[in-house]
């Protein structure tokens, strides 16, 4: 059974013991399955959180033969030269993620690692393009090998929040961005562990929470135009059209002519002329 499979197993029964519940029964066999269903999901979280540490030790062996593998040429360039020419490739990979383009953030990020492949912040941000690119399993991989050098890297902690929001998995996801909030020494991933958490309030359809991570996901990024698209979507989907037509109105003024303006436009254009506004999805951005 995979883990998909068990989670949709778990929610079914917790979906019978709610309909039980809504049907007036208080009797203790609820009782007892309810506290039947916690205790088999605690522990299928406490063994899947064992089985994720214990894959750290698979990346530190993959390094290991890694590294014992045959030294390509010596580089001509220096150490001290590659990092100060990959630091190069890593503002273009992150400048083309910001702007909505992690296809060329990849390209970018990939020469980065060639000159440096020890780069921390280039292997975080590959990490980055390629869960926005929805290549998961590698996204995944890169994850895990910047966690096993730096456990409380922020970043990574940020986009694996988001990968646990696209596979339905809230409360995993709840706690890693939780974690990249709570830290106060990377701005950026701040900032986005506000916003993914603003999404994952909005995919649970809770409005109030929503608009209250996106609000502060504005004022820590005036600019980050996803958060304006996002903050329409959440009004719309409540209903106030008025208010989601002011939020995509500030997106398309902000930058029109950037990806996420645009799709602002397109959104505040169907809007307008009272039609069902059909709604980009963050993952296909490239």
């Amino acid at each position: 059974m995979t883990a998909d499979e068990l989670l949709a197993a778990y929610e079914e029964r917790s979906a019978r013991i709610a309909e039980r519940l809504e049907a007036g029964d208080a009797s203790d066999a609820v009782k007892n399955d309810i506290v039947g269903l916690f205790k088999e999901a605690e522990t299928a979280a406490e063994r899947m959180t064992a089985f994720k540490e214990s894959l750290r030790e698979l990346v530190q062996r993959y390094k290991s033969l890694a590294a014992e593998q045959p030294a390509k040429p010596a580089r001509t360039r220096s150490r001290v030269s590659d990092h100060i020419g990959s630091s190069t490739y890593v503002e273009r990979g992150w400048s083309a993620l910001a702007s909505g383009d992690p296809k060329r953030a990849v390209k970018e990020l990939e020469r980065a690692l060639e000159l440096a492949p020890d780069d921390a912040q280039a292997e975080t941000l590959m990490g980055w393009a390629q869960m926005l690119r929805g290549q998961y399993d590698d996204a995944l991989f890169t994850y895990y090998k910047v966690l096993s050098k730096s456990p409380d890297n922020p970043l990574a902690r940020v986009n694996l929040g988001y990968i646990c929001l696209k596979k339905g998995i809230f409360g995993e996801a709840i706690e890693h961005l939780s974690r990249a909030i709570r830290q106060e020494q990377d701005r950026k991933a701040s900032l986005y562990a506000h916003f993914y958490m603003g999404l994952v309030y909005l995919e649970r359809e809770m409005y109030d929470d929503a608009r209250a991570f996106l609000r502060k996901t504005l004022e820590l990024g005036p600019n980050l135009l996803e958060a304006w698209y996002e903050m329409g979507r959440t009004f719309y989907l409540e209903g106030n059209r008025h208010a989601a037509a002011e939020a995509w109105r500030h997106g398309v003024e902000a930058n029109r002519f950037s990806v996420w303006g645009e799709r602002c436009g397109e959104a505040l254009k169907q809007v307008e002329a009272g039609e069902p506004v059909q709604f980009a999805q963050l993952e296909n951005a490239a």
